[in-house]
C-alpha cells in the first residue's frame, strides 16, 4: 500500500507539458495549474495567433470566447459615446482575457485589442464557465487576476490624470517591456498617442525626451529600450507601486 500510495504521488507530481501540439505554453495562469485541471482545461483550448490591431470585442458585445495570452500584448481601452478612447490596461503572457464570464458577466464593458502580434489560447465561454465548476485552482487563479486588473485600472486612471506624458510613456514602454519579454516595442507614435489619452504632438515630444537622455531609440514603428534601469527611474511612480503591489499579493498567495 506505502508502495501504492509513494507511485501515486510521483505521478500526480508529474510536471506539466511545455507545449501542447508542438505549441509551447507561456502563460502563467495555465503554468500553475495542477495536472488534474490542465488536463480538463487543454483540450477545450485553441491555439490562435492574434495579429496587430486584431479586435477581440468591444463594449456590450457577448462574449462568446475568452483568452489566455501566450505572448504578444492586449490593450485594454474604455471607450467614450464620441468615439475616443484610452488604454487602462495592459495584459501580456501573465493574464487573460474574458474576466466578466468568471462571475457570470456575459457582455464586455470595455474594448480589447492585439496590440503586438502574439499567440493565444483561445476557449468558448460556455465552455470556460462549465470547467471552472470542476477548477478550483483556475476559478482561484482567475478571481486573483480580476483583483490585478481593478488595481492597474484604478491606477493608470489616476496616472493618466497626474502625471507628465513622459513619465507615462517611460511607465508604459516598461509595462509592455515586462509582458512581452523584450526590450524591442514595435508601436507608432500615432498608437502611443491614443493609448496615452493625448495628442501624436505630446507623444512625439516626450519619446524625442526619452531618446535625447539615451533610454531609447525610436524609429518608425518601433521603439527600443536601451537602458531599462533609467528608464525605470524616468517613469512615474505608478510602474513601481503596480509592481510592487502585484508581488506583495503573490507572495502572499505560496
Amino acid at each position: 500500500m506505502a508502495n501504492k500510495a509513494r507511485s501515486s504521488a510521483k505521478s500526480s507530481a508529474k510536471p506539466l507539458p511545455a507545449s501542447v501540439d508542438g505549441n509551447p505554453i507561456h502563460n502563467e495562469i495555465l503554468l500553475k495549474l495542477p495536472r488534474r485541471e490542465f488536463e480538463l482545461v487543454f483540450p477545450k483550448l485553441e491555439y490562435v495567433r492574434l495579429r496587430a490591431h486584431h479586435l477581440l470585442h468591444e463594449p456590450g458585445d457577448t462574449l462568446k470566447s475568452a483568452y489566455f495570452c501566450n505572448s504578444g500584448l492586449v490593450s485594454i481601452l474604455s471607450v467614450f459615446p464620441d468615439g475616443k478612447s484610452v488604454e487602462v490596461g495592459l495584459i501580456g503572457k501573465e493574464g487573460f482575457v474574458g474576466l466578466p464570464l468568471v462571475v457570470g458577466f456575459r457582455t464586455a464593458a470595455t474594448r480589447a485589442v492585439a496590440q503586438i502580434e502574439g499567440i493565444s489560447f483561445r476557449i468558448d465561454g460556455e465552455a470556460l464557465v462549465s470547467v471552472l465548476r470542476q477548477c478550483p485552482s483556475l476559478e482561484r487563479q482567475l478571481h486573483q487576476f480580476s483583483q490585478v486588473m481593478s488595481m492597474q485600472v484604478t491606477q493608470i486612471a489616476a496616472c493618466n490624470r497626474l502625471h507628465e506624458v513622459h513619465e507615462r510613456l517611460a511607465r508604459w514602454l516598461m509595462m509592455s517591456s515586462d509582458r512581452i519579454g523584450s526590450n524591442s516595442v514595435p508601436l507608432t507614435q500615432e498608437l502611443l498617442a491614443q493609448m496615452l489619452g493625448t495628442r501624436r504632438s505630446s507623444v512625439t515630444v516626450a519619446a524625442g525626451m526619452l531618446q535625447k537622455a539615451g533610454l531609447i531609440a525610436h524609429s518608425r514603428g518601433s521603439v527600443e529600450i536601451i537602458d531599462r534601469r533609467k528608464l525605470a527611474e524616468s517613469a512615474c511612480e505608478c510602474y513601481g507601486i503596480m509592481r510592487r503591489q502585484v508581488q506583495e499579493w503573490q507572495g502572499g498567495t505560496e
